[in-house]
C-alpha cells in the first residue's frame, strides 16, 4: 500500500488500523477548545510525526492518521480532510484553511479492476512554509516545493516547485513570489 501497488482496503489490519484512526479522529473532534493540551495529546498520538507547535481545528478526519508526518508550526483549520493511505510529508510553518482535501488514495480508471475492490496510492510532499487555501484539492502524488500558496478552490494536480501562487482548475502558476 505505502510503495503505490494495489491493496486490498479490507485486509483485517488495514480494517484495525483505520478503526483505530477513526476512534481517535472521533476523540479529537468530541475534546473541547478549552483543552487544548489534551487536543494536542490526542493529535500527537493519532499522526506519525509532529513538531512541537501543532493546531488542528476540529473536525479533522483522515484514514490512518500514522502516514501522516507534518513539521513544526503546523495548522489546519476546520473540516481537513486528509486521506494517508500513502504517506503526507508536510513541512514547517505550513498553514492549511478551511474545507482543504489532501488525498493520496486513488481507485484504477479500469472498471473491472475498480470493481475488484483493490485501491492504490501515491504519496504527497508539501514543502516549508506552505498556505493551502479554502476548498482547495490536492490530489494524489502531487509534491508542492517551499513558499507555495495554493489559491482558494484551487484542484492541484500535479507538482509545482518552490515560489509560486498557484489556482484554478486544474491549477496553474498564477504568479512567482519573490
Amino acid at each position: 500500500m505505502l510503495l503505490g501497488e494495489y491493496y486490498d482496503p479490507s485486509d483485517a489490519e488495514l480494517v484495525r488500523l483505520r478503526l483505530e484512526a477513526r476512534l481517535l479522529t472521533e476523540k479529537l473532534n468530541q475534546t473541547s477548545v478549552s483543552c487544548p493540551d489534551k487536543r494536542v495529546e490526542i493529535i500527537k498520538s493519532l499522526l506519525g510525526s509532529t513538531g512541537n507547535s501543532i493546531h488542528i481545528e476540529s473536525t479533522f478526519n483522515c484514514d490512518y492518521g500514522l502516514n501522516i508526518h507534518v513539521g513544526e508550526n503546523f495548522y489546519a483549520n476546520f473540516g481537513c480532510v486528509i486521506l494517508d493511505v500513502a504517506e503526507v510529508h508536510i513541512g514547517e510553518n505550513c498553514f492549511i484553511a478551511p474545507q482543504v482535501g489532501i488525498y493520496t488514495a486513488t481507485h484504477p480508471i479500469d472498471p473491472i479492476q475498480r470493481n475488484s475492490g483493490l485501491e492504490f496510492a501515491k504519496s504527497i510532499r508539501i514543502g516549508n512554509n506552505c498556505w493551502i487555501g479554502g476548498h482547495a484539492t490536492i490530489n494524489p502524488g502531487v509534491t508542492l516545493g517551499d513558499n507555495v500558496v495554493v489559491a482558494s478552490g484551487a484542484v492541484v494536480t500535479k507538482s509545482f516547485g518552490s515560489n509560486v501562487v498557484i489556482g484554478g482548475n486544474p491549477a496553474r502558476v498564477l504568479k512567482a513570489i519573490e
